[in-house]
């Protein structure tokens, strides 16, 4: 018995043109996809605008249609936790992949009772930033906190709670990543920012990283590039850009200075 399609196909594009498939299912949406949605555009295929009386019947399609795609407690709970993640992707710049794993994990936190009695926006933000922690997108909790309003002490605990209850393990960030989010930001030229690359991995290699923030070590080697390379920047508008204080930024501009070793 063959499962295959009724019709013949020779080319790609002929495949293509043939082929009968909805969209793709995803998991940042609550019902994965798989149900009809009914428009709000109110116009017929011809784009003309359709009378009150059949506006008023597909309103009432419309909301019979919302209320059926959502049974219970959990399919609220996961429509609400999709479109706080989609505005907070949205938000932050978020590619598509990352917050489809945002959203795995959130079904994990929901799946294993994580949510209940906690706020929904508080878990969804800290799987998003867990999603950009393990897929090491250049998101750090602070910026993560701010889109999503919540404080980030409470999306630190949510994180630290995905952490230990769903056995997650996260690769450390590596400072390098950081260089050009910064410097896109600071219009810094890509000179200035290879050679705050070479300051990072001469500090390295003598183990000058270990147990430092990231992106105030991106901040201090980019300030310490702009000085070698006579690029006038100062330390409180890097700061201010890579979200670190000015304290941060002089502090690990020092050590990089001294254990380097550099003019600067």
């Amino acid at each position: 018995m063959s499962r295959g399609p009724e019709w013949r196909a020779f080319t790609k594009e002929e495949k293509d043109e043939r082929g009968r498939v909805g969209i793709p299912t995803s998991f940042s949406i609550h019902d994965k996809g798989l149900s009809t949605v009914i428009d709000r555009v109110n116009r017929d295929a011809f784009g003309r605008q359709l009378p009150m009386e059949t506006r008023m019947e597909m309103l009432r399609l419309r909301k019979w249609q919302i209320r059926t795609r959502v049974h219970s407690s959990s399919d609220r709970n996961l429509a609400q936790a999709m479109a706080e993640l989609d505005r907070l992707t949205d938000k932050l710049h978020v590619p598509a992949n990352v917050k489809e794993s945002s959203a795995v994990v959130y079904r994990k936190a929901l799946d294993n009772g994580l949510v209940r009695g906690r706020s929904i926006a508080a878990i969804a933000a800290a799987s998003l930033y867990a999603a950009c922690r393990s897929s090491e997108t250049p998101r750090t909790l602070k910026e993560v906190a701010a889109a999503s309003r919540i404080k980030k002490k409470d999306v630190a605990r949510c994180y630290r709670l995905l952490l230990r209850e769903l056995e997650m393990s996260m690769p450390v960030e590596d400072p390098i990543r950081c260089i050009s989010k910064i410097a896109s930001r600071a219009e810094i030229s890509m000179q200035t920012q290879q050679s705050a690359i070479r300051v990072l991995k001469d500090a390295r290699r003598k183990g000058v990283v270990a147990g430092k923030d990231p992106m105030g070590l991106a901040a201090a080697a980019l300030y310490v590039a702009c000085v070698l390379e006579n690029e006038k920047k100062t330390q409180k508008e890097i700061a201010e850009i890579a979200n670190v204080t000015e304290v941060t930024v002089r502090n690990r501009y020092k050590g990089l200075k001294d254990s380097l070793g550099l003019a600067a």
